[in-house]
């Protein structure tokens, strides 16, 4: 089955996708063989990422357990831990103080004024 570019396969003849490809290693992860250790693959990753162009074939493909992957994506996609006070963490969350992610987490500074509190979001018109 041919499938457009930065597309993936879906329900039935993605998990069958899915299955063979974890049989070419026997379920492991590909990485752990290369090292000597045995721990199952939990992801079936793509060298190059869909998001990056990359195809959903089979040569495109490796399997990896969770620890691995996480390590592959990282490196792939740029992600980084404090540098300078900005960046993400592994898990994406922005680490900067100033990110607006973060701004109602930061401790203020007494000379700051008081920021307005914020009402909890509820139906139109306030009426439940």
């Amino acid at each position: 089955m041919t499938v457009a570019p930065g597309k993936r396969l879906r329900g039935r003849a993605g998990v069958a996708q899915r299955l063979r490809r974890l049989k070419r290693t026997n379920g492991l992860c590909e990485h752990c063989l290369a090292k000597g250790l045995t721990r199952p693959a939990d992801v079936v990753d793509h060298i190059r990422p869909l998001a990056l162009g990359g195809l959903d074939v089979d040569d495109n493909t490796r399997n990896l357990c969770e620890p691995h992957h996480k390590q592959v994506t990282i490196e792939q996609f740029g992600h980084q831990v404090a540098h300078g006070g900005r960046g993400v963490t592994t898990s994406g969350r922005p680490i900067g103080a100033d990110h607006a992610w973060n701004l109602d987490r930061r401790p203020t500074d007494p000379a700051d004024p008081p920021r307005p509190r914020r009402r909890p979001a509820g139906p139109p018109g306030g009426r439940k």
